[in-house]
């Protein structure tokens, strides 16, 4: 489908139903949000902004980015950062409070010198977008990683709003599933796409986009808080053996990682050596309470993060008697990746994929990852050629690589991969010119 015919006869009979089913569903849309509200009483704040409505005076001609949640926020960071250096105006749109958090956190000094509006994304209304667009009147969007909105896209295209694909990716289960439907169709109406990759660059192409530029993973440029890696410095000689970090592990994984935690410490044992401190640190916060109790009851020896450590990351208990070290806390994921010789990344044992391998590598840690990768093919196939990422296949592989001879082994170099990838924020910054007078010379 080409961008030029966007939206076709058949996408506007879609958009249609779309909007009929968003008004059936409008108030469980809105239950959601209260329910959520709950144990996260954002969800229920601001609800203004999903209507379109802003109290707060807001950043107008800036660059809009939109991050669903706190990943898509963390990996455009670096280059929100070269937009407000460049003396763009920014305004963010979320739909967590993660993110959201997340980028009041980041961007202080911007949103007191409004530079910045941090606001929750407008409801799949084309009358919510067009109040939205009204108000802040974006120059262009950005939206990050794989968000395909059918109403947000095809407001933008009404509207006139370039809105881009960045750090763009359509992975291979997606991909295949999407052929000659409405999702892939979508593609169409964006104004240009910021690919990670050659091969996502091709996927796009073959969906009818030619406003492409290959930028690479922006993820590779994240900061990282230096009162983190400087915490976790203190703190490991004190452990006295070996760490392990699994991270970000999800729902649906924990009889797996508590399987092979189990065998490990076993293995060491019996070779006559102290087995690792394992620190499990899972996705989402609402569930650790319940990780907590599932480690407890498969009999390990379980400390909390909240209760052993300060507010300055500093020890106050002894870890002598410690299995397993729950990661009750948001935003201090680099301060576990510091702290370990070997890092499994969650997701990996899991249909829906693994998550980012990225920030491990970023603190020059070997990496394992379980065998569905399909989500993060850029860079995890690049990164296991390279020999810093173990792919493995099986629970049984899982127990071999963190085994007493074999924990930590890594055949590739960190620093050669991690330089050989960089730099996407800069490629991203040079590539917008040439694509926005693309969209403007139609």
């Amino acid at each position: 489908m080409s961008v030029h015919s966007f939206p076709s006869p058949r996408m506007r009979w879609f958009l249609r139903f779309y909007t009929l089913l968003w008004v059936a569903l409008f108030p469980f849309a809105m239950l959601y949000l209260f329910w959520r509200g709950r144990k996260d009483g954002m969800y229920r704040e601001f609800l203004n902004e999903r209507f379109g409505a802003y109290i707060d005076k807001p950043v107008t001609n800036g660059v809009w980015v939109h991050a669903v949640s706190l990943g898509e926020f963390r990996s455009a960071v670096p280059l929100i950062s070269a937009l407000l250096e460049r003396g763009e105006k920014i305004v963010i749109t979320n739909f967590t409070p993660a993110g959201r958090r997340e980028a009041r956190k980041q961007f202080p000094e911007a949103i007191a010198n409004n530079q910045m509006s941090i606001i929750w994304v407008p409801f799949e209304f084309d009358w919510c977008f067009r109040k939205f667009f009204q108000s802040f009147r974006p120059k262009y969007g950005l939206v990050m990683e794989v968000e395909y909105w059918p109403r947000m896209i095809a407001s933008c295209h009404k509207h006139g709003v370039p809105l881009f694909i960045c750090n763009g990716q359509y992975p291979t289960k997606s991909f295949e599933r999407d052929q000659g439907r409405m999702r892939a169709e979508l593609v169409g109406g964006f104004a240009g796409v910021l690919a990670k990759s050659d091969l996502q660059a091709d996927r796009f192409r073959s969906l009818g986009a030619t406003n492409i530029a290959v930028t690479g993973e922006l993820r590779f440029d994240q900061p990282i808080a230096p009162h983190l890696l400087q915490a976790a410095a203190v703190i490991k000689p004190n452990l006295l053996r070996p760490v392990v970090t699994l991270a970000s592990v999800v729902l649906g994984e924990d009889e797996t990682y508590i399987a092979g935690i189990k065998t490990a410490r076993a293995a060491w044992l019996k070779a006559g050596k102290t087995p690792p401190l394992f620190i499990y640190v899972p996705r989402a916060p609402e569930r650790f309470d319940e990780t907590g109790a599932l480690l407890s009851a498969a009999g390990l020896n379980v400390m909390k993060r909240s209760d052993v450590l300060g507010d300055a990351l500093d020890l106050t208990a002894d870890l002598a008697g410690c299995d397993v070290l729950l990661g009750d806390s948001m935003g201090e994921m680099y301060f576990y990746l510091s702290l370990a010789d070997q890092v499994i990344v969650g997701g990996g044992f899991h249909p829906k994929g693994a998550h980012n391998v990225i920030e491990p590598l970023a603190v020059r840690k070997p990496v394992l990852v379980g065998p569905e990768i399909w989500t993060i093919e850029y860079p995890a196939f690049e990164a296991i050629e390279a020999g810093v990422v173990q792919h493995l296949q099986t629970d049984d592989d899982l127990i071999r690589a963190l085994g007493p001879n074999a924990l930590g082994e890594i055949k590739g170099d960190i620093d050669v991969f991690y330089a050989a990838h960089a730099g996407a924020t800069r490629r991203t910054i040079d590539a917008l010119p040439e694509l926005l007078s693309a969209v403007t010379s139609r």
